[in-house]
């Protein structure tokens, strides 16, 4: 089941849109090419270009064209740079000429456990405000595209509990949205504290709810800090997860 959503003007961008929200923490809110003075370098690489039919919900929910960085102005605390999201909207367009304007929505921030994305609190409601939003100019929320967990590797009763929370969180998601089967698109995490990111990874690769699928970051290139990808790193993970989506999510019919 898709979520629809009526046709209102908002910016000009009005009428039918391929949604999708990008969610999580650091390496989705995108840290390619920031340096180690916490400054963006400013290089964006053909794959993560503008385009006209690439457009994002911003922190004001107005829709407007889509541009590096794609979390400038939601992930406020850090510098953020090139993440996988334009690349993904790039190469899902590049594949599948008939997917017409994708719409972004925007709501990762870095440094956050899953615990933190629980319904009710602040970082969950604001997803589910935005989501909500960015289906009142036409549209259809075709996938969450979802990279967190690091933040969660420190503690073992973290890990032991990551799975049942992101099962959890996955419900409420499809709940709140009225979307039963919405796809979840999650990436299993390359970085962490090593004493439990391995079971981090196990959680996110065993989880088994329908249309939930996941893609594998690890072996992707990181950056000095061995936590973040870099920004050819980032690339690639946007059209890993443009696979995904194209596989798996793009001729699921609307029910």
């Amino acid at each position: 089941m898709e979520i629809g959503g009526s046709k209102q003007n908002n910016e000009g961008f009005v009428g039918n849109k391929h949604i999708f929200i990008l969610s999580g923490q650091s390496n989705m809110a995108g840290r390619g090419g920031v340096t180690r003075e916490k400054i963006w370098d400013g290089i964006v690489p053909s794959d993560c270009c503008p385009d006209p039919s690439v457009i994002r919900l911003n922190a004001k929910l107005q829709w407007e064209e889509a541009q590096e960085p794609l979390h400038a102005d939601i992930d406020t605390k850090k510098t953020c740079g090139i993440g996988p999201g334009m690349s993904f909207a790039n190469a899902i367009r590049a594949r599948n000429s008939s997917l017409g304007v994708v719409g972004l929505v925007p709501c990762a921030v870095g440094g956050t456990a899953i615990k933190e994305w629980e319904r009710g609190k602040d970082l969950y409601d604001n997803m589910v405000r935005r989501a909500r939003e960015s289906l009142k100019a036409g549209g259809q929320i075709k996938a969450l595209l979802w990279y967190q967990g690091e933040s969660d590797t420190f503690s073992l009763d973290d890990a032991n509990s990551y799975k049942s929370n992101m099962e959890r969180f996955i419900q409420d998601v499809r709940a709140d949205l009225h979307s039963p089967s919405l796809p979840i698109i999650q990436v299993a995490i390359a970085s962490g504290d090593e004493q439990f990111l391995e079971k981090i990874r196990e959680a996110q690769m065993g989880i088994k709810l329908p249309n939930v699928y996941c893609v594998d970051a690890k072996g992707l290139a990181l950056k000095e800090d061995n936590l973040h990808l870099t920004t050819e790193a980032q690339i690639q993970l946007g059209s890993m997860l443009a696979d995904a989506y194209l596989i798996h999510c793009a001729y699921t019919p609307t029910l």
